[in-house]
């Protein structure tokens, strides 16, 4: 599938990750301005810790340990609260409009992400615009910043011009400069870290169709 494409971090970039997370985990821990940085750093241990897991196992080891650090012991049911609302998740406000104006000026759509394909199934149903292309973790057994995704999804498409689009310092920005990719860093998050890794930082979805039209030449 030749031609112009933009591929995507989903969650924290289209969809708002981090409300719908703080919600799940709100209903195990009550409201805790911990709970979203204590999960994150959770998620990475149980990522990158001893091999691949399907994500969702990944999202309830990461609340048990969350649980364990608050000295509750949780049982099955509530170790999964995040993986039960994942379809409650929701995209922004800008993702029609922007994911729109992309497909407008030509571009294909791609997602890159650490979900599995469970997962991603029901926040797919919920995208104001269709993807042309998905790969998953799932898929290829890896999680971001790992290359796998970038390498699976070259293979796929074999595109012309490519630019990577994503809120994701650590897992997207970081990689795709390693790769040479043109990279949209869409700091929703107001992150603060170094924007001289991206080729350019936007905060939002506004100037994304403008700022990729430029990078793919």
């Amino acid at each position: 599938m030749p031609g112009r494409w933009v591929t995507f971090d989903c969650y924290g970039t289209i969809v708002d990750w981090n409300a719908g997370l703080a919600a799940a985990l709100a209903e195990v821990f009550g409201e805790d301005d911990a709970l979203l940085p204590d999960f994150h750093e959770a998620e990475i241990r149980a990522k990158h810790g001893d091999g691949y897991h399907r994500y969702r196992d990944v999202l309830a080891s990461s609340v048990r340990e969350m649980a364990a650090a608050r000295g509750r012991t949780i049982d099955d049911h509530e170790a999964d609260v995040i993986g039960r609302n994942w379809g409650a998740i929701k995209p922004y406000a800008d993702a029609g409009t922007g994911l729109g104006a992309l497909r407008d000026r030509g571009f294909r759509l791609a997602i890159l992400t650490n979900c599995d394909d469970v997962l991603f199934a029901l926040t797919r149903a919920q995208l104001p615009v269709p993807m042309d292309e998905v790969v998953t973790a799932e898929q290829v057994r890896s999680y971001k910043p790992d290359h796998g995704h970038f390498e699976e999804f070259r293979r796929r498409a074999e595109p012309d011009a490519w630019v990577h689009a994503a809120n994701s310092w650590v897992h997207d920005v970081v990689p795709a400069a390693e790769l040479g990719l043109p990279r949209i860093w869409v700091d929703r998050d107001d992150s603060g870290h170094d924007a001289s890794r991206a080729s350019v930082r936007i905060p939002d979805f506004a100037r994304l169709a403008e700022e990729a039209d430029r990078l793919a030449g």
